[in-house]
């Protein structure tokens, strides 16, 4: 049996336009583009030049400090441009796909036969072991840290996220393999939701390959790896945690090792109140987002689409690239054509409040249409205890935001900086009555502290 959680903060926020669970088929146009802010905390050596032919599971780029954490294509083809942006920053790596995909073969292993550093090593090979983060500091990893343990949460929780138990259907064999593959490396904690049917086909497993299954029954941030870490096993100074907060890595390395290749296919569901059928597609990571949302909405509006979720993603444009860890493409409106009469003295039963300002909480658990609007300047930090009534985590996140601001940094030790990462304040930056950006500012103390103890 699975031990099970149970979370009471946290905040359900209903949007609509959630993805049904159907797949629409998309033709790809062949423009593909590796993007390095995708993995956090990697500062970008390409290895490629233009003109340059890969073959999909070829390195495009690697870490400068960790040459030899490498980056993989998704595609096989012709490299057609390495962008760079103020002092000579690389935004990405373009490739234009084959007609015919050739793939890099890496040879089939059995993960049973395996030992930590062959795992590893496998990974470093393939270009996939940058897809695995850590905390403290919430970047991707290295692989001279040795994790006391690794966390994996299989349960999206977020508005419109898509569903990783959909996802997987078909897949259980790779998504096993990957865990088990991980498990060489260091125990492994896996965190599903209470429905999930992950934690049956996992757990009877789990004894024999140092799988621990954990069921998280509470409302989102639930999904949250770095929730899951707080409330299974803390990270302490000196300590470090492995972590995958995004599934697909999973099914990414459970691939490499039961076919020898890199395939970085995932299923996006492409939601948002803007979107006139939300539905699901199978994408490849860095995949030109053109021609899956050019006809996705009605023209003429003004829209936001964002390269991820509404809570943690980022704003792009059709002329953009899926995101190394983005599960969905979420277009909601852009809200700078709205003109509220009488604006806020309103009633507003159509717009969502986590307090009673509005009448809106007399209709019930509704879907609402928000906007991008932020509605309001920024202000003083009000200590109200809005932050700790949506996260389910034992600090105390006001306080730490205060130290972050002010740069003590001993106080942000004492408050657990270490066992925080930004999307784990994103629902505290939702309902902030003082309109911070908290999730840029935990990841500017965080940036700051891994260089005070580099």
């Amino acid at each position: 049996m699975a031990n099970v959680i149970k979370l009471r903060k946290g905040l359900d926020i209903h949007l609509q336009g959630k993805a049904a669970e159907t797949k629409l088929t998309l033709k790809s146009n062949g423009k593909y583009a590796l993007v390095p802010d995708d993995f956090e905390g990697v500062t970008p050596k390409v290895v490629v030049r233009e003109g340059d032919i890969v073959k999909a599971g070829d390195a495009l780029f690697v870490n400068k400090l960790h040459p030899e954490v490498r980056f993989a294509s998704p595609v096989s083809g012709k490299v057609t441009a390495v962008e760079r942006g103020e002092r000579r920053k690389v935004l990405c790596v373009k490739v234009e796909a084959d007609a015919q995909q050739v793939y890099a073969d890496y040879g089939k292993k059995d993960v049973a036969k395996m030992d930590s550093q062959a795992v590893i090593d496998a990974l470093l090979e393939a270009g996939l072991f940058g897809y695995i983060n850590q905390l403290p500091y919430a970047v991707s990893t290295s692989p001279d840290v040795q994790p006391k343990a690794i966390f994996v949460s299989a349960l999206r929780d977020k508005p419109l996220a898509a569903s990783f138990d959909y996802e997987v259907k078909g897949q259980e064999q790779d998504f096993v393999t990957g865990l088990k593959a991980l498990a060489k490396i260091a125990k492994v904690h896996l965190g599903v939701g209470p429905q999930s049917p992950l934690a049956q086909s996992v757990a009877t497993q789990s004894q024999q390959t140092g799988i621990e299954v954990t069921v998280f029954d509470g409302p989102c941030p639930a999904g949250n790896v770095g929730v899951q870490v707080n409330n299974i096993d803390p990270v302490n100074k000196g300590e470090v945690v492995w972590t995958i907060g995004d599934p697909t890595v999973v099914l990414f390395i459970g691939r490499l090792f039961n076919t020898g290749k890199v395939n970085l296919t995932r299923t996006v569901a492409l939601c948002g109140s803007e979107v006139k059928k939300p539905c699901y597609v199978d994408m490849l990571i860095g995949q030109e987002l053109n021609t899956l949302v050019s006809n996705s909405y009605e023209p003429g509006h003004s829209v936001r689409i964002i390269n991820g979720n509404v809570l943690t993603g980022r704003k792009t444009t059709k002329d953009g690239f899926l995101g190394a860890h983005s599960s969905e493409i979420t277009i909601i409106p852009e809200g700078d054509d709205a003109n509220e009469m009488f604006g806020w003295i309103m009633p507003r039963f159509k717009q969502f409040s986590v307090s009673r300002s509005y009448f809106s909480w007399l209709c019930g658990k509704k879907e609402y249409a928000l906007d991008a609007r932020i509605k309001g300047g920024e202000r003083h930090i009000i200590m109200s205890g809005e932050y700790d009534s949506v996260l389910p985590m034992d600090i105390y996140g006001e306080y730490l935001i205060k130290a972050i601001i002010t740069g003590d940094i001993d106080r942000q030790e004492q408050l657990g900086i270490y066992e925080v990462a930004p999307e784990d304040f994103a629902l505290a930056e939702f309902v902030d009555s003082s309109k911070l950006e908290l999730q840029r500012i935990v990841r500017q103390g965080l940036d700051i502290l891994r260089k005070e103890n580099a």
